[in-house]
């Protein structure tokens, strides 16, 4: 047996261990932390201008208690825009990236938002 015979056959278990650890490590931490990527910016009922950097793009996430009147979606994903604390029921409103939204009188404040991923 030749000497270059043993060093291949050394090499395909590592290199095959090396490209399982890779694809486990891609694989493993692609779904964590995905963000947005951008800003979302809200006005509350009481007039003060709040904003949001690369939030997460899974869950609800809640606005200030007083909710807000005008919102500002600067991120990379579209937004839904919801009345209650908790991104349930109806009259919600879909904010695409890059656009904005403002109440229409005497609809209430949005309270809270999640995103279309």
């Amino acid at each position: 047996m030749s000497v270059t015979a043993t060093v291949h056959r050394r090499r395909r278990p590592g290199l095959a261990a090396g490209v399982t650890l890779l694809a486990l490590a891609v694989s493993g931490c692609s779904g964590l932390g995905r963000t947005a990527v951008g800003p979302v910016t809200y006005t509350t009922e009481r007039e003060a201008v709040l904003q949001v950097n690369s939030p997460s793009v899974r869950g609800c996430h809640r606005i200030a208690p007083a909710g807000a009147h005008e919102v500002e979606n600067g991120t990379l994903v579209d937004v839904i825009l919801y009345r209650t604390r908790d991104c349930t029921g109806g009259r919600t409103t879909y904010v695409p990236t890059r656009f904005s939204d403002v109440t229409a009188p005497g609809s209430g404040p949005w309270r809270s938002y999640s995103f279309v991923h």
